[in-house]
């Protein structure tokens, strides 16, 4: 057939002339174009290239339009490779790969002698392996002379990547520029604005959703009110793969098609003339601290708003319809996965390539706590010691699945019931059945594996054969009394950090290892188990309920929780006083306590910890107020640690009983606890958080005391509460001599004949001070 010419065809002898000039190149070439399909063949000429794609639907389709377009063989002279599922043989020269398939290969091949061109597409997606795959990549150029890269995108950071690779030439290329015209339709439903589209548009309509559950609904409004007119499919990753080449090949009608961004870039969509964009995506993120997957509803970037209308007008004049207001602002680009996903696969990779994640030269270097966290995670699973493969690493990097996943697999020493249940969790074709109550909500699906599709059973058998050789690295299979017991340990050798404890009995609610609290959800049959795994436990999105959902489970033996950790823990009861206990733990989640005779030491630490922190006695404030008018610059912690020696209980502290001799006399001296006034008794001081200092005394105790007591290094006077025989303040005052001069006339006119046998003499400076509260007669 004759091939179509495409606007990147005038520019192939450049890109090529560049590409062998300088090594690397970046690419921005805008929809449309034919970068895709044309570029990799046009690079052969130096060697078999590698293509990475992001998406597994475009890797096939890729192949197959360039097998197309070249007149090749597919599977001969172009051929994809993706997880579970390859095409390609030992004569193929251009190799459409994805899934993490360049980095798999860079382990066993770190310079990729069996490649000249490395092909990084669809760069802007920002995919967790193409931002690996850069990096490895620009360490192989280093170590080889004859190896190339081409970065290519419509829509990415030139300059940005060319300053990574060594400040490589830049091509721009404008693609084929068809007439578009986007409006917009905020608050129409997707069906809707489709079924408008249609009526006035004569070739097929793409739609965009966010997710699986929005693309059913939209796909069944759209086939209760189109008949027969047009045929509805559904596109998203979740489909086998038959079903995905059947919505991208040509028909014979019109077709509606209800995809996910998987359809955004590289895919080709038959006589598609029309886009209607919900403007949301899906966007997956992983909580390293918590252990937990959140997928939150978004507003899709820029970027992939003009990705999508420019699927409208591929080969022709076409329409985009936009459910949003004009005036929104929508970010640029959407996050790359290196700061939203779990990063554990991404390290291990690297480790087993020969480098180090910590120090690797990434474009963009994720957040150093996730990544620890990854590393971490790693450990956890066997993976690593000490920043080394172990034997169960190297097992783990040779099956094409992530670590925890691969950790099943060979903690089950690859039994087929293992295999069949991990292929369930990779493809996401697990439903929960909640009218089944089980101890692991994989065993009702293993129970019906025929029923499973085919593209799901085709991958389990793969995965077995590759799983074949695993068998030597079981975890004490021979303990396992079935099946179902070997596969619910070895799914917890997978999910070591997912370990959650039923709060209460009957209970839904659960605590996760990791400290965060967890619901189990009505869709899972594990009811019975006290301790569980989490193999699918999802964030909560409402400020409200912040406990996790979990919706998939496999109970676990409490015996099986080998690692735990002991220790001894002090602590203060309800009463104050000191106990002590060892604490058996797997994570946050506490499985036995025993009490233990408490350590001196650490119950010295505690009490005094606790003084200190704690509201203190009224002796103790008193104490402390003194102190402070005194001007004694004292440290607490230590006076309190004295205090605490020997002492079983906070009640028993006295901080003064260890006032050494000096600032006793000191303190005494300065701000002494009570005060001696003419009748010979001795009355408290209040010492008050201000600073100032009061005595509350009755004013015939003080007859013939001239001057105002004065406390102190600053000799502050004393504030005088004087009282009536009632016990009553009659006045408040720093200067005695000025009430005794000014005030007491009145006062005694007004008392006396109240309190008339108690002495109110005319001349209080000559009369004798008494606390006696009567007159003798």
């Amino acid at each position: 057939m004759r091939r179509p010419s495409l606007p990147i065809d005038d520019y192939l002898d450049d890109i090529r002339a560049a590409v062998d000039r300088h090594r690397a190149l970046v690419l921005v070439a805008e929809p449309g174009a034919g970068k895709t399909t044309r570029v990799p063949p046009a690079l052969l000429g130096g060697g078999p290239a590698i293509v990475l794609q992001p998406r597994r639907t475009a890797a096939r389709a890729i192949a197959r339009r360039i097998a197309d377009e070249q007149g090749w063989l597919l599977g001969d002279q172009v051929g994809w490779q993706v997880r579970f599922e390859r095409n390609f043989t030992a004569a193929t020269r251009l190799l459409i790969a994805t899934e993490g398939i360049l980095t798999a290969r860079m382990q066993q091949d770190p310079f990729l002698s069996g490649f000249a061109t490395v092909i990084l597409d669809e760069f802007h997606e920002r995919s967790i392996h193409a931002d690996v795959a850069i990096a490895l990549v620009k360490q192989a150029l280093l170590a080889r002379d004859d190896l190339r890269v081409v970065v290519m995108s419509a829509t990415i950071d030139a300059d940005r990547i060319s300053e990574y690779l060594n400040g490589c030439p830049i091509v721009r290329i404008a693609g084929r520029r068809h007439p578009l015209q986007i409006d917009y339709q905020p608050g129409v439903s997707t069906a809707d604005a489709a079924l408008a589209l249609f009526s006035s548009t004569s070739g097929s309509l793409l739609c965009f959703e966010p997710g699986h559950a929005e693309i059913g609904r939209t796909v069944n409004a759209l086939r209760s009110r189109v008949g027969t007119t047009a045929e509805v499919v559904a596109l998203h990753g979740g489909l086998d793969s038959e079903t995905q080449d059947m919505a991208l090949s040509a028909s014979a009608r019109r077709r509606i098609i209800v995809a996910t961004n998987i359809a955004e870039t590289s895919l080709t969509v038959p006589d598609v003339d029309a886009v209607v964009d919900s403007g949301l995506e899906k966007v997956a993120s992983y909580d390293p601290v918590r252990a937990i997957d959140s997928l939150t509803l978004e507003r899709a970037s820029a970027a992939s708003a003009d990705q999508r209308a420019g699927r409208a007008a591929r080969t022709g004049p076409g329409i985009a319809r936009r459910l949003w207001d004009k005036r929104d602002r929508l970010k640029p680009y959407r996050e790359p996965d290196i700061h939203r996903v779990d990063l554990s696969a991404v390290a291990l990779d690297i480790v087993a390539w020969g480098g180090d994640p910590r120090t690797l030269d990434w474009f963009e270097p994720p957040r150093e706590s996730a990544l620890e966290a990854a590393l971490e995670l790693l450990e956890k699973l066997g993976a690593l010691h000490a920043n080394h493969l172990t034997e169960v690493g190297r097992a783990m990097v040779r099956l094409p699945l992530p670590p925890r996943l691969a950790r099943i697999i060979i903690a089950a020493g690859g039994h087929p019931q293992a295999v069949r249940a991990v292929t369930l969790l990779a493809e996401r074709q697990l439903r929960a059945q909640s009218s089944e109550t089980t101890s692991c909500d994989l065993f009702p699906a293993l129970d019906r594996w025929e029923q499973q599709p085919e593209a799901v059973r085709r991958a389990a058998r793969e995965l077995e054969r590759v799983s074949g050789n695993l068998g030597g690295l079981a975890i004490a299979p021979d303990t396992a009394p079935s099946w179902e017991a070997r596969l619910r340990r070895a799914l917890l050798a997978g999910y070591p950090d997912r370990v959650a404890a039923r709060r209460e009995a009957q209970s839904t609610r659960f605590l996760l290892a990791t400290g965060t609290g967890a619901i189990l959800g009505t869709e899972s049959g594990v009811r019975e188990e006290q301790y569980l795994v989490a193999l699918d436990v999802q964030a909560s999105n409402q400020p409200l309920t912040p406990d996790s959902r979990i919706r998939l489970a496999s109970g676990i033996d409490r015996a099986w929780l080998t690692r735990v950790i002991r220790t001894r823990e002090h602590f203060l009861d309800d009463d104050g006083v000191v106990r002590a206990r060892e604490v058996i733990a797997y994570g946050a989640i506490r499985l036995a306590e025993h009490p233990l005779q408490p350590d001196a030491e650490q119950a010295q630490q505690l009490l005094a910890d606790a003084w200190m922190q704690r509201p203190r006695t009224d002796g103790a404030l008193r104490l402390l107020r003194r102190l402070a008018f005194a001007g004694c610059d004292v440290d607490l912690m230590q006076l309190a640690q004295r205090a605490a020696v020997g002492a079983r209980a906070l009640r028993e502290l006295n901080i003064e009983t260890v006032l050494d001799r000096e600032l006793t006399a000191r303190l005494n001296r300065d701000a002494p606890a009570t005060l001696t006034v003419p009748s010979g008794r001795q009355i408290h001081l209040h010492y008050a958080e201000d600073g100032s200092v009061t005595a509350s005394v009755k004013l015939q105790e003080l007859f013939g005391l001239a001057e105002t007591p004065r406390l102190g290094p600053r000799r502050e006077p004393v504030l005088l509460e004087l009282l009536a025989p009632n016990g009553r303040p009659v006045q408040l005052t720093r200067d005695l001599r000025s009430f005794w001069d000014r005030t007491y006339p009145e006062v005694r006119k007004e008392l006396r004949g109240r309190y008339p046998r108690h002495p109110w003499p005319d001349d209080p400076w000559t009369a004798t001070p008494t606390h006696r509260t009567t007159r003798r007669t």
